[in-house]
């Protein structure tokens, strides 16, 4: 289980190493994602709060990076923060999310993207529930919910 201190030495010294890469240029990118998911994915934009039926969608399943469709998070680390966004305690795989030290808008953060692609996908803060205190607050317009095969 990942903890604060955990996302912080990722952050600071350096991301697990992900199992493949999908590189594609700006163009790519473009003609594959609609407007909406171009500027948040690929230009670190957000989304309004509460914008989303994902935050409310509970169902078992997993939540896949739009751009890649490399799966991050498992419906059963997701809860309700009431911040208007997808909320969840741990990614699914160390090796698929990447973690980077964010200072703008005069704020310090860590923004998570996708480690395959590096997709923007939000900001990971020391603020969940127990046992690992993470809230991973994400963009819905980042994932995709993908059903269990099982």
């Amino acid at each position: 289980m990942l903890t604060w201190k955990d996302v912080l030495n990722f952050a600071q010294q350096g991301n697990p190493v992900p199992p493949r890469k999908v590189e594609k240029s700006e163009a790519e990118w473009k003609d594959l994602l609609t407007d909406e998911q171009f500027r948040i994915t690929r230009e670190k934009g957000t989304e309004r709060a509460h914008s989303s039926q994902m935050c409310r969608l509970f169902e078992p399943g997993e939540y896949a990076c739009t751009c890649c469709g490399t799966t991050l998070f498992d419906a059963s680390e997701k809860f309700e923060s009431g911040t208007g966004w997808p909320s969840f305690t741990q990614p699914q795989d160390v090796g698929h999310v990447a973690y980077h030290l964010d200072n703008s808008y005069g704020m310090v953060r860590v923004e998570v993207t996708c480690n395959i692609c590096g997709a923007h996908l939000g900001h990971v803060f020391p603020d969940g529930p127990a046992p690992s205190g993470l809230r991973y607050c994400i963009n819905a317009v980042s994932l995709k919910k993908v059903q269990n095969l099982a």
